[in-house]
């Protein structure tokens, strides 16, 4: 079962790697790991995906808290959130398939971001489950390169 976890750090240098080494190091696997900063400079949001039953989720969770630069972590699961992914994908274009991957770009409010005489770069923001629907029906038009953020995450109010 995946879960996404929500983690505020301090901001400082080997906080990454520590949360990182923390997963490795009791064989847990991370999916997809997001950081930036926050409001405050100071502080970090991490958002971390990964899988495993509730027993595996609790210890996750625990180990996090152990660490001196966490400053709190939510398992989001437990409220509401919203959740977005970024996902770049490169397309060949030659003339006779522009049309249809525009088309198929607007179906799902993808943007144009790069586009030569034979690929089109498309954006696409949303769920896990628009991602991959888009990837599927751009697949027959020929994909030559994918590049995802993984998943970023907060709670509703």
């Amino acid at each position: 079962m995946k879960h996404i976890i929500s983690v505020l750090v301090e901001n400082k240098f080997g906080v990454l790697s520590r949360v990182s080494g923390l997963f490795s190091g009791r064989g847990f696997n991370i999916e997809t790991i997001s950081v930036g900063p926050t409001l405050d400079p100071t502080i970090s949001q991490m958002t971390i995906v990964t899988t495993g039953d509730e027993r595996i989720l609790e210890q996750i969770i625990k180990q996090l808290n152990k660490l001196i630069d966490v400053i709190k972590v939510t398992d989001l699961a437990e409220n509401e959130f919203v959740e977005r992914e970024m996902c770049l994908i490169k397309v060949n274009a030659p003339t006779e398939h522009r049309a249809e991957a525009l088309r198929i770009a607007d179906i799902f409010r993808a943007r144009v971001v790069d586009s030569s005489q034979k690929s089109y770069t498309f954006q696409v923001t949303g769920d896990e489950k628009k991602i991959l629907a888009m990837i599927e029906l751009l697949r027959p038009i020929g994909i030559k390169e994918i590049v995802r953020t993984g998943k970023v995450a907060m709670t509703r109010e």
